[in-house]
């Protein structure tokens, strides 16, 4: 009876195990076909897009960048090609033996390694990359004979950027440069990201930055099938690249050109914009540097060199460089008054020479009596706008300036501008700590109506005001993009521009400064630079303070170091009732507005209303501070050659320059005379004695 009890619980015992490897084995059966499910179902797409890339890769085509030029065609930046030496790695066994090698045929400096290194780290084994850039034609005639000798080495031809005209606008045109890592993760997390795959630079400055997307193009590719190795098999498809589009300015180079020749080693910079749309005509900053130093990545020599300048030629100064506007700001603060009401057109204030307020004296030079608006632009009576700052107060002086740009980012279509100071009594809370510096106090307001104090604008801001005012207040948005040419259609499409905006000034109030300031280079400040002149033009000098100088101290230039001496600043537009053309200019550490500003102001009104080019002679002249009237024989502006192409745009607007010296009217029927042809526009008779300002 046992034995049965027992055979049963086997038996029992031996169905329990067959259930459980059963269920163990079902159980396996369907992780199989689970995993078999999302293997063949689930991640279909995924697996077969992984399995196609191990066995093709797709390499990039970079496209060519678009070309930078002029508003009447010169170009400013371009592509040209040259020889590079390029490896292959996946078909060289011993990469440094194979470049040690190279480098017994061609030069291979140690920088040429590390960029090399650098290259390698970022790319796949199958690409060929370059270990030197811009061969000789000696160089690759070397090699050329040797190249049996090394397998998967090669002599390719590739585009490198060139700035035909060096250092001429170079900070309003800008450079590219190899991608850096902080670049490199904000395209990562853009949209451009799969653009910008094999693309080794980028713009880095200017225009070559702010108009990156334009300029770069579309990138190709080519897909091909590669061995397990490595090596492509064979090509299994394409896509070629789009050329960036090329990008007009509305710069005229050979009038930036002119401007930086007038300022020679001297500091400063200059804009000028036409008034009636906002295209900027010159951008100036100088000193400048060379474009193509670069190119190919700068040496460390070089940057130190501009890096650790005193001159510090890299600070774009009209776009970041900020400084008082002196006497420049009085026309501004003029028809402040007018509109708010603090001054009537035939309000009259006593310039006895200084005004005291608060037990501090504020000197002003010279006495000029009595003045009203008018008189007190002409003769630039530092009184009469101490009292007026006083009596408007500096939050609406603020108010008021603030819708003209000043303080305030205009808007310009390259990066990099810089707000400045436009001082209010909320600015000094927001800037200051200590509770003692964040009071305003009434005496620090009675520089500000002459431009001093806190008072800190760019270049750019002071020039867009002046083009406000000389487009009898309605503002408009200061460009330099004017048009782009399709790189496959090459046809011309301008760019769209913000409308106009006006201010609402009241017409009487806008026409009583501008006669003033017109009267500026007739009676005033500006009369020994503008005699003689065939247009008329309106002005203002101005002189800032580098340094302050003490209360009971008198400015002496010959006893301050050149960089602690005033600067020379002018603002002007022209023709006075039509103006084309506005400008505002700075000569750092120059003295007088009228000594070394507002000369460089008269040839560029030359330039651009007689199409007059000055002299070589004209040109020393003002780079030594020393010139007053225009000099010697002007040559034709549309003479004078530019170093650099010149690209042919259907519908392109271009300026036509007048002729500067017109044909006299025939004598007896004959032909004109030699003598009027030669004959200058301002006679040396004509000179006026220069009048300093301030």
């Amino acid at each position: 009876m046992m034995e049965v009890i027992d055979s049963e619980v086997e038996q029992s015992r031996f169905r329990l195990r067959i259930w459980v490897v059963a269920a163990v084995v079902l159980l396996a059966f369907c992780l199989l076909v689970w995993r078999l499910l999302v293997l063949q179902v689930v991640r279909h797409e995924d697996l077969a897009e992984r399995a196609e890339s191990n066995r093709t890769a797709v390499v990039p085509i970079v496209p060519n960048r678009g070309q930078i030029l002029d508003r009447n065609g010169v170009v400013l930046a371009t592509n040209y090609a040259a020889y590079t030496l390029e490896i292959t790695r996946s078909k060289v066994k011993d990469l440094e033996a194979t470049i040690d090698e190279l480098a017994t045929l061609v030069e291979i400096t140690p920088r040429d390694r590390r960029k090399f290194k650098r290259l390698v780290d970022d790319s796949k084994n199958f690409e060929s990359l370059p270990i030197r850039t811009r061969l000789s034609d000696e160089e690759v005639a070397h090699f050329a004979a040797q190249r049996y000798r090394f397998p998967g080495v090669d002599i390719k031809a590739r585009l490198f950027r060139s700035y035909p005209l060096e250092e001429t606008a170079s900070h309003v045109i800008g450079y590219i440069g190899r991608i850096n890592q902080r670049e490199k993760e904000a395209l990562e997390d853009s949209e451009n990201a799969a653009n910008y795959r094999g693309t080794e630079v980028i713009g880095k400055l200017g225009i070559e930055q702010s108009y990156e997307q334009d300029l770069h193009g579309l990138t190709g590719w080519e897909q091909l099938e590669t061995s397990a190795g490595g090596y492509a098999v064979r090509k299994l498809g394409s896509r070629a690249a789009t050329p960036g589009d090329s990008l007009v300015l509305s710069l005229d180079i050979r009038l930036q050109r002119m401007i930086e020749q007038l300022y020679g080693n001297r500091r400063g910079a200059l804009v000028a914009i036409d008034p009636r749309n906002g295209e900027v005509l010159a951008m100036v900053s100088r000193p400048a540097f060379d474009l193509n130093l670069f190119v190919d990545g700068i040496d460390q020599e070089s940057w130190a060199q501009l890096n650790e300048s005193i001159d510090r030629p890299m600070l774009n100064r009209a776009l970041r460089g900020t400084y008082p506007p002196g006497s420049t700001y009085k026309p501004f603060m003029a028809l402040g008054a007018l509109e708010r009401g603090a001054r009537r057109t035939d309000s009259i204030t006593q310039d006895n020479g200084s005004w005291t307020f608060g037990g501090h004296t504020f000197r002003s030079g010279h006495p000029n009596g009595p003045v009203d608006l008018h008189r007190a632009i002409v003769k630039s009576s530092n009184v009469y706008f101490y009292q007026l700052a006083n009596d408007m107060g500096v939050d609406a002086m603020h108010d008021f300036m603030k819708p003209l740009g000043f303080g305030q980012i205009t808007g310009l279509d390259v990066r990099g501008e810089v707000r400045g100071v436009l001082p209010s009594q909320e600015w000094k809370r927001n800037t200051y700590k200590r509770p003692e510096q964040k009071k305003w106090y009434a005496g620090e307001t009675i520089s500000l109506g002459i431009g001093q104090g806190y008072n800190n604008f760019t270049l750019l801001q002071l020039a867009h005001a002046t083009a406000t005012l000389a487009n009898s207040g309605v503002k408009h948005q200061p460009h330099l993009g004017l048009g782009k040419i399709d790189a496959l259609t090459r046809r011309y499409q301008q760019l769209a521009q913000p409308a106009g905006i006006d201010l609402g000034y009241k017409p009487q109030n806008v026409e009583a400064v501008r006669r003033a300031v017109a009267a500026v280079t007739v009676d005033g400040t500006a009369r020994g630079i503008f005699a003689g002149a065939p247009y008329t033009s309106a002005g203002k000098t101005g002189t800032a303070q580098a340094v302050s100088v003490g209360q009971k101290d008198k400015y002496n230039a010959a006893k301050l170091t050149e960089y602690q001496r005033d600067h020379s600043l002018y603002m002007a537009y022209a023709p006075a009732d039509k103006p084309t053309i506005a400008l505002a200019l700075i000569v750092e550490n120059a003295g007088f507005g009228a000594a070394a500003a507002g000369p460089i102001a008269r040839r560029v009104f030359d330039y651009w209303l007689l199409g007059q080019y000055p002299s070589e002679e004209d040109i020393a002249s003002v780079r030594s501070g020393q010139a007053r009237l225009p000099m010697g024989q002007p040559r034709r502006a549309n003479d004078i050659a530019v170093p650099a192409d010149s690209v042919s745009v259907e519908g392109l607007p271009r300026k036509a320059l007048p002729d500067p010296f017109p044909a006299a009217a025939p004598v007896d029927g004959g032909a004109r005379p030699a003598a009027a042809a030669q004959k200058p526009l301002i006679p040396a008779a004509a000179a006026v004695g220069w009048i300093p300002e301030d």
